[in-house]
Order: C-alpha cells, then sequence, then structure tokens
C-alpha cells in the first residue's frame, strides 16, 4: 500500500502491503467458473525465493508471461476481507487458483478484514468496521478476540471456494498503527489470538503481515515477554523496505520464527516488466517451511554426478569418475549396454557415438567439453529460477558446472549460487541477463555453447 506523506511520518520507516482483495465467496463466484481442483497443492509450502504482490489480481497473460521471464514464483492475491481496496476482482476465480498452481507459481493468500482501532485510514467504506478496543470485562479484550474468530471463518470459507487447499497458509493483513496506544495494541493483538486459533482450528497455517514497526514488533514483544498467553500465527510476513532481500530486520529479534516461519517485503510500489508485461507491485522475499528442498538423486547405485567440472575425455586421458558419469547416463538413454567401470573403452566409445549421431553433432571418440555440456544438459527444457527445486535444477547446474559457469555443489535447489551462474552464463551467450533459466538458455546449453 502507498501511505500519503502524513501517515508515513507517523509510521516510518515502514509502510503496508499493496492493498489487494477478492472476496469471493458461493454467493460472488464469477457465474460459469471452473470448480477448483481436488488435487490443489498447499501453498506455499516448503519455499525459499522470490515473490510479488500486486492490487489487482493479474489476468493469465501476465501471470503466463512472469512465469517465464520474472525472478518470482510466488505471488500475493488478496482473497477476503471486508477492508481491501480492491474489491472488484475479475481475474480471481477458482479456475485462476489451479491453473496458478498446477503451472508452478506458490500462492500467498490474504485478507484484510477489521484494522487496528488507531489506524487513521479505516474504516474504508460504510460497511467495513474496525478492531473493537473495549478492554472489557476486566481487561480481556475478548470482543476483539471474537471478532477475530469470525473473521477467520470468513477468510476459510472463502479460501474453500477458491480451492485452497488446507494445509496452505491465509494470510492477515494487519496494516501499520500506533504500537504506544495500548487498548489499540492490546485489542489487536487479542484479534489476532481469536483469528489465529480459529485458522488453525479449521486446517489452515495461520500467518499475519504487517509493518515491521508495529505488528511485527507487537508480536514478538509478545512471544518474548508473555510466552504462552497467546495463540500467534505461525508465520510473519514483515514490511520493511530497506531495498535488501531476506527475512531479518532491527525491529524484532533474530530467533523469532525460525527456521522456515518468515518472509519479508522489501521493496514497495515501483512498475517492473518482464516479457513485455509491466506490472506494479511489491517485491518479497520468503523463507518458508524447509525451504526450497529437492529429493536426492540415484544414479546407478548413488553414483556421484555432479562435479564442478568435466574435462576432455580421450582413450588416452579420462577420469575415471567422470567416465562413470558418461556410462552411467548413456545407460539411462539405452546407448550403453557394459559396466559402469570408468574405464573410456570401445563400448563407452561406441556409446559416445550413438548420442553424438542421436544429436546430430560431428562425430568424434572424444568427449570435448561441448559435449559435456550438450550431453548434461539434454532433456526438456522448463522454466527455472530462484525457488526451484528437482531433477531439471541437478541437471541444469551439471550443465552450467560443464560450461565453466558455475562451480556448484549439485545441491538440486536452485538458490543464489545457481541464480548467479545462470546471469554469467546469459552474458555470455549474450542472452537477456535474468537469472531465470528459460528455453533459450536450455537451447543454447543443448548446443554445447559455453
Amino acid at each position: 500500500m502507498r501511505f500519503p506523506r502524513r501517515i508515513l511520518s507517523v509510521l516510518a520507516p515502514v509502510a503496508g502491503l499493496a492493498l489487494t482483495a477478492g472476496l469471493l465467496t458461493a454467493a460472488t463466484a464469477p457465474a460459469g467458473s471452473a470448480p477448483a481442483r481436488r488435487d490443489n497443492v498447499v501453498t506455499p509450502g516448503d519455499f525459499t525465493g522470490y515473490g510479488f504482490d500486486q492490487c489487482v489480481t493479474p489476468d493469465q497473460r501476465k501471470m503466463d508471461a512472469w512465469l517465464r521471464h520474472s525472478p518470482f514464483l510466488a505471488v500475493g492475491i488478496y482473497i477476503s476481507g471486508d477492508s481491501r481496496a480492491c474489491r472488484e476482482q475479475p481475474n480471481l476465480s477458482p479456475a485462476w487458483v489451479s491453473t496458478q498452481l498446477a503451472a508452478g507459481w506458490r500462492l500467498l493468500p490474504i485478507a484484510l478484514g477489521p484494522q487496528a482501532s488507531c489506524q487513521p485510514r479505516f474504516p474504508r467504506y460504510q460497511d467495513d468496521f474496525k478492531i473493537n478496543p473495549s478492554s472489557a470485562p476486566a481487561g480481556t479484550y475478548v470482543v476483539a478476540q471474537r471478532q477475530g474468530a469470525t473473521e477467520a471463518d470468513k477468510n476459510v470459507d472463502d479460501a474453500l471456494v477458491l480451492g485452497i487447499a488446507p494445509g496452505s497458509t491465509i494470510w492477515y493483513d494487519l496494516e501499520g498503527f500506533d504500537l504506544t496506544n495500548t487498548a489499540c495494541r492490546e485489542s489487536a493483538l487479542r484479534f489476532i489470538h481469536g483469528w489465529t486459533t480459529r485458522v488453525t482450528a479449521r486446517g489452515y497455517v495461520a500467518g499475519m503481515y504487517s509493518s515491521a514497526s508495529s505488528g511485527i514488533k507487537m508480536l514478538d514483544d509478545a512471544r518474548v515477554q508473555r510466552p504462552g498467553q497467546f495463540n500467534l500465527p505461525s508465520r510473519i510476513w514483515i514490511a520493511r523496505w530497506d531495498g535488501i532481500p531476506n527475512t531479518s530486520t532491527s525491529y524484532i529479534r533474530e530467533d523469532g520464527w525460525r527456521p522456515g516461519g518468515r518472509m519479508k517485503q522489501y521493496r514497495g510500489g515501483h512498475d517492473e516488466t518482464w516479457g513485455g508485461v509491466t506490472i506494479n507491485i511489491d517485491s518479497n522475499y520468503l523463507d518458508l517451511g524447509r525451504g526450497s528442498v529437492a529429493d536426492p538423486e540415484s544414479w546407478c547405485g548413488g553414483l556421484k554426478t555432479t562435479y564442478r567440472n568435466y574435462p576432455r575425455l580421450t582413450r588416452t586421458k579420462a577420469k575415471a569418475s567422470r567416465v562413470k558419469v558418461l556410462q552411467c547416463f548413456l545407460t539411462a538413454r539405452g546407448m550403453y549396454a557394459g559396466k559402469v567401470n570408468g574405464r573410456y573403452n570401445k563400448a563407452t566409445r561406441s556409446g559416445v557415438v550413438q548420442w553424438q549421431t542421436a544429436r546430430g553433432v560431428r562425430v568424434s571418440k572424444k568427449f570435448t567439453r561441448r559435449h559435456w555440456v550438450s550431453f548434461l544438459a539434454d532433456g526438456s527444457a522448463p522454466v527455472l529460477k530462484v525457488g526451484s527445486a528437482g531433477a531439471d535444477v541437478h541437471r541444469l547446474q551439471r550443465a552450467l558446472n560443464a560450461a565453466g559457469r558455475g562451480l556448484l555443489p549439485g545441491t538440486g535447489v536452485y538458490d543464489l549460487r545457481t541464480e548467479a551462474a545462470v546471469r554469467a552464463y546469459q552474458r555470455a551467450r549474450s542472452l537477456s541477463v535474468t537469472g531465470t533459466t528459460t528455453p533459450e538458455v536450455w537451447a543454447a546449453l543443448a548446443a554445447g555453447r559455453r
């Protein structure tokens, strides 16, 4: 959200989240919209990488362009709450949700309902309201707590209509407020306690977005100074526009919500263009759950296949460990039937010739570095970016190492080191330098270009 200067002076140095919303109930779902898929995955799940949020949920053309070209793999969408700015969400539907999840996007469903009683910009409309600041009876703020539980039911119901699976995280957007106002702070805390309790009871993970200096600090102080008195969200979304893509801020202690419970909005509203499509966004960095993880590979009985370099192989000079990699992968392609023994023998060279013939490259019994790049990259050409994980990332990391651009350990996780290696390769091949592995990057690798 963009704050007026007079409010920024109160809430500095942190502003709030871009107000995006899309209250979608059975009564308001678009007529004829496709039902949600029953196999929708939990979102965002385990993930470390970049995300963005915008007021109006982007249409499919924009989502497709940004999936292919941008560094982002997570997107914030407002699904519920009467206090949202963008009440009309023409693109948001169960079909939209299922389509993005199937494509690999990590969704961050957000609700913006009642706000802190001292927040000067709310209520926004005649039919929304603030958190009740009454402390009665006896300092319990029970009315605010009940408000939180009621709002949680509304938010969960809206998530279910959209097909957001139980186990997913729902984020409550509590905009920045005056933390020194006791009644305002304590009622907001009790509201979040009630909201968190109910969201969790209904099978979702509770998360909260707020400015680092107000709502997030409120949670952290309650965690440390009043342990056990409140049910606090399992995950926090920190608004701190410091331009640093990490999950840290000096406003709260480093031990809270770690590991796997933090994300940070590190840059406020600005335009970015990817794939010829411009969107005004806020930028976020996520480190949630176990983070992005890849299942361990299993090749030829546990053979190590990822090395920092892949030297040339000839009849007289062939490193046994690399020959084993070649033999193992040739076996997987049906081009070698011998033992994986590390000997660059006649049968192995015959497999090399088969592969070269199939790839349409000049036939040679030597296996050059260019051959290695092409051989290791061979396969499909999926879009990969920070946060991606799995067999395709393993394959990419091997190919980049063979190209002399990586020195990557082969984790199968597209981390910042892998992104830097992709940038270096794109720069060397005069490709658009984005850090995202596109089909154009795969094509260059498959051609053996170093």
